[in-house]
């Protein structure tokens, strides 16, 4: 039976796509969308890439235009948090002491970023960078900054160092690991986009901690490392993760893992609580794993499936992972999964010193992961060779001259 009423807890990406998607397959009740945040649903990769650079409107970084949501008859209440989740009676309790009933729920309450908590943290001129405003505030900082230190090595991380040399600051990037995303990449191409950040100017240094933020005056002026080294820094940026908002999950006592455990059918443990977005550790039935994944495209994917599911339709969230990434004159799209250090090979498609490759992620023969740089429209042909799980001819597979097309199905393909 169709809910009567649907309350959303995170007005992000996957809660607005959720309330689109509900409007497009014919829901006419009641539908609540709550928000912590002053400003209505946005998309959050422009944070560190256009926007930050300065390059995109503010009005381009809205999932919908303002008037969208009264002619939709989507209840947005900004500034506003859920406190609790009454499962027993279905209410959903607001800061401004509002209950509101649902006979559906969808928890994308997102995630936050992780805080380090080294001497000197809370310093004046430590950033950090999830929400529209503190895009807007790092912007600022970077038109009065000379140099920037940037803590942490992941995307994130990556991308404000490159806005932040495209705005001619001198940028060191701090990296505890032996090489920016090696969990991701794996050596072989870490070690690529490393060197791209190093041919720009960054002053890249690996395998280093941070022992303390030093300060004058209120605000930070260097960043001490674990060996005692200092690097002047008149602002800083930190980018070590982040973690899932499952608090009222957990309150609610639904069932939480890396995040709010769901079904493929993005279904809590209490068939009326769904989740979506970066909060949700979804099975993914391709995978035959629970995964959560941060990255816009899943949300935006997950919303519009979970609309569906919420209305009782029988679908499942199957899509493998894709993010993209911009850096520098660098675009790359990353389509797959792969477990830090589950592959055997790795093969490259071109020729990574003309800028332009796939590098594809191989365990016994089978693709489990490919990633277009400067290479366009292979994502469709690199998902199929991953769903195929044929074990591969690697030596076509690597050569730009034989088309993504023909190699898919070549090898003994073997069932899922």
């Amino acid at each position: 039976m169709s809910p009567r009423d649907v309350v959303i807890i995170g007005a992000g990406l996957a809660g607005a796509t959720a309330a689109q998607g509900l409007r497009e397959h014919g829901f006419t009740g009641r539908l609540v969308l709550v928000g912590d945040e002053p400003e209505r649903p946005y998309e959050r990769p422009p944070l560190s890439k256009e926007y930050l650079l300065g390059t995109m409107a503010r009005e381009k970084t809205y999932v919908h235009p303002q008037d969208w949501y009264a002619e939709h008859d989507v209840e947005l209440l900004l500034s506003t948090t859920a406190t609790f989740v009454d499962r027993g009676v279905h209410e959903v309790g607001l800061s401004d002491g509002t209950r509101l009933p649902y006979d559906a729920l969808l928890l994308a309450t997102g995630s936050r970023p992780r805080r380090i908590s080294v001497p000197g943290a809370d310093l004046d001129g430590v950033h950090y960078l999830r929400r529209l405003g503190e895009s807007d505030a790092l912007r600022a900082a970077y038109a009065e900054a000379t140099a920037v230190v940037v803590i942490g090595g992941g995307w994130i991380g990556l991308e404000t160092a490159a806005a932040a040399r495209a705005a001619g600051l001198a940028v060191t990037v701090l990296e505890a690991a032996d090489l920016p995303l090696l969990r991701v990449l794996g050596s072989e191409v870490a070690g690529l986009l490393a060197d791209v950040h190093v041919g720009h100017g960054v002053d890249l240094r690996i395998g280093v901690t941070v022992a303390e933020l030093v300060g004058r005056a209120g605000s930070v002026t260097a960043v001490r490392l674990g060996d005692g080294v200092e690097i002047p820094a008149d602002l800083v940026v930190v980018g070590v993760g982040i973690t899932p908002n499952d608090e009222l999950a957990r309150e609610a006592a639904l069932t939480v893992g890396n995040g709010v455990s769901v079904d493929e059918h993005l279904r809590s443990s209490d068939p009326d609580v769904f989740a979506a977005g970066d909060v949700a550790d979804a099975y993914h039935p391709w995978l035959r794993r629970s995964l959560r994944v941060e990255h816009w495209a899943n949300a935006r994917r997950q919303g519009a499936v979970v609309a569906r599911s919420m209305l009782g339709q029988d679908v499942s969230y199957d899509r493998l992972p894709y993010f993209f990434s911009d850096q520098y004159d660098v675009g790359l799209e990353y389509t797959g999964y792969v477990d830090p250090g589950g592959y055997d090979d790795v093969v490259l498609r071109g020729d990574p010193s003309a800028g332009a490759f796939v590098a594809f992620w191989l365990s016994a023969g089978r693709v489990l992961a490919g990633m277009p740089v400067n290479t366009w429209d292979a994502v469709p042909a690199i998902e199929a060779l991953i769903r195929s799980q044929a074990v591969v001819d690697t030596r076509r597979l690597g050569d730009a001259g034989v088309p993504l097309e023909d190699v898919v199905g070549l090898g003994e393909a073997v069932g899922g």
